[in-house]
């Protein structure tokens, strides 16, 4: 069996303001969307290219480190975190700030030759907006 497609789902009492950031800020396209009964909706964006990271806890607070100098992910009660590459982390950063996103920490080159910004969405998702420098 091969996986075809990767869909994340993610839960937000605030789905007007995750819509205008992830649309409408970020830029992604909005692919489909439904209304079911009780007031459910589901807006389903797309994204260009996809990859899974799959990281031990001794990476993820090593990442936590480097792009904000101290534990974050788990302090937030994460264990997912979504990582956007962006032609521009600072100018990205600033445009997602106004969006309605709180910048956790900004724009930071990494050891392995990116821009890294932390950002915490609308809903609660927290964003990683990074820049290959390569």
């Amino acid at each position: 069996m091969t996986a075809s497609q990767l869909r994340l789902v993610l839960e937000t009492e605030q789905l007007d303001e995750a819509l205008a950031f992830y649309r409408d800020a970020l830029g992604l396209t909005e692919h489909e969307s439904y209304d079911g009964p009780d007031g459910a909706r589901v807006v389903i964006l797309s994204v260009p290219s996809v990859t899974l990271e799959l990281a031990n806890p001794a990476q993820v607070r090593y990442i936590d480190e480097v792009e904000v100098g101290r534990p974050t992910s788990r302090a937030y009660g994460l264990s997912v975190r979504v990582a956007f590459e962006v032609a521009d982390a600072v100018a990205t950063t600033a445009a997602l700030g106004a969006a309605g996103a709180t910048v956790i920490a900004p724009p930071v080159e990494t050891p392995w030759r990116s821009l890294n910004a932390r950002l915490e969405a609308p809903g609660g998702m927290q964003i990683t907006a990074f820049q290959e420098l390569d």
